[in-house]
């Protein structure tokens, strides 16, 4: 079973460098905008019952258009968003667009359009000049946007990165300390978020199904992105006839949670 994963250093902005310039796929015109890139791509992977992920969206305006997209299941309802911090300071001084304030409210208003959403966000502990003020409020958006899927690196110094000519810099215990504290209030709030997926019955697409799956098995639910996200641990099945295949979609009802990772049994 196909799947799609759109990974670029800004999906949102696609068709910026040339203009929104009109062209053709299947001999139909389409604009070079990220609406009708996903729309497209949601019509291809619906004709093939393939999924299609989002990765590395930052949070224009605009891309509030794809949440309908999501919400009537033309793709997954899923968005990576690399917000990296939350005080407008720290923000600044990476050189990020500094709205923490505007983020919160659209992260509001995207699970209005589509309940099922999931965020997937990265962030950096320790930036030169971080306070802890400012941290503080960083974990303050972390718990109030209730991101379902949040990684933080400790801020390392990179070769020729202007951010090595800053005051500030913090002693590596503090960055390493603070991000600590980070993926222990990131893994609460999924953890929480994870527990209420228990009773329900999800699509699961096989990774791995040993002895004909038969002996359970390994998959992802659209909200499991790989490599970086959780995955589905499957049991055996009850009924004998039932197999899981890998690369297949299998109904799982899910029945617990442990730590980043759901636990279910085939229905």
């Amino acid at each position: 079973m196909p799947f799609l994963l759109v990974v670029s250093q800004d999906t949102s902005a696609y068709g910026v460098d040339v203009k929104y310039r009109m062209g053709f796929w299947n001999g139909a015109p389409v604009k070079t905008r990220m609406l009708d890139l996903v729309e497209k791509l949601g019509e291809l992977a619906r004709a093939h019952g393939a999924w299609v992920r989002l990765h590395y969206v930052y949070p224009y305006p605009h891309v509030d258009e794809v949440l309908p997209l999501m919400a009537s299941g033309l793709v997954l309802p899923y968005l990576d968003v690399p917000f990296q911090h939350a005080h407008p300071d720290v923000l600044k001084r990476m050189k990020r667009p500094a709205s923490a304030e505007r983020n919160l409210e659209r992260i509001l208003r995207w699970r209005e359009i589509c309940p099922e959403l999931v965020v997937r966000s990265t962030f950096i502990a320790g930036f030169p000049g971080e306070t802890e003020a400012e941290f503080q409020t960083l974990l303050d958006f972390l718990r109030e946007a209730q991101i379902d899927r949040a990684g933080c690196f400790a801020y390392s110094p990179v070769e020729g990165a202007t951010a090595n000519d800053l005051p500030g810099a913090l002693p590596d215990a503090v960055r390493e300390e603070r991000r600590a504290r980070f993926m222990a209030e990131a893994e609460a709030i999924s953890v929480a978020r994870l527990q209420r997926r228990v009773g329900q019955v999800m699509q699961v697409l096989m990774d791995s199904a040993p002895a004909l799956g038969r002996k359970g098995g390994v998959g992802r639910s659209y909200a499991d992105a790989p490599e970086i996200d959780g995955t589905v641990r499957v049991g055996p099945p009850a009924k004998a006839s039932t197999q899981l295949r890998v690369g297949e979609f299998a109904k799982v009802r899910i029945v617990g949670v442990d730590g980043h990772d759901l636990v279910g049994e085939a229905v």
